[in-house]
């Protein structure tokens, strides 16, 4: 069971219907699975009078990040649409802290930055001031995909210096290549994350 308190944060990344609902544009395998998980944390989180964050694409009609204007992925989340909601089953009360990414057309990957597609250049979002302002000195990061948006905010979390785990129970992968999910993990693993299994709800 993990342990948290004041000083941890659990991230909870994407659980959104375009990822998590088998009708989304870009649903992921074994979301399903994920979601109970996902709940199972943010009420030891709450328990231990931790901080839980949640993040969520929010992306305009219209983006380089899109297939339909030259980009690499199905149109998702796009804000105000049924497929940017957070997915009905996901344990996330009114005043939550909630980090919107990609909002003007950039790569949202990571809960904590953001890229500009054409230039290049990132942006952070919110999520380093709330984090630092809350104490917190340790993240836990669950949600889709492990092999993106986890992964870019779990790199991220180590860099900005935060002792970070992720919980492999409470994620689930993309896939676009067979086994990006499990390379994505020992990544993580090489640059300093601690990955934890049996954490299921």
């Amino acid at each position: 069971m993990m342990r948290y308190g004041p000083g941890v944060a659990l991230i909870v990344v994407d659980m959104q219907n375009d990822f998590a609902d088998p009708r989304g544009t870009l649903a992921v395998a074994g979301a399903a699975d994920v979601l109970p998980v996902v709940n199972a944390q943010i009420a030891q989180a709450r328990a231990g009078r931790a901080l839980v964050v949640y993040s969520q694409d929010w992306h305009p009609r219209h983006t380089p990040h899109f297939a339909s204007d030259g980009g690499a992925w199905p149109d998702h989340c796009v804000a105000d649409t049924w497929g940017a909601e957070l997915c009905p089953g996901l344990d996330c009360p009114t005043g939550s802290p909630l980090i919107r990414k990609g909002t003007n057309g950039e790569d949202g990957y990571s809960a904590f930055t953001m890229r500009d597609p054409g230039t290049g250049a990132t942006v952070p979002t919110p999520l380093e001031m709330l984090l630092h302002e809350a104490g917190v000195e340790q993240v836990v990061i669950v949600g889709l995909a492990t092999d993106y948006c986890v992964r870019h905010t779990a790199l991220d979390a180590v860099r900005l210096g935060h002792r970070t785990t992720v919980l492999a129970d409470g994620v689930a992968a993309v896939n676009v290549h067979p086994g990006d999910g499990d390379q994505a993990l020992m990544e993580l693993r090489a640059a300093g994350v601690t990955v934890v299994a049996g954490q299921g709800a």
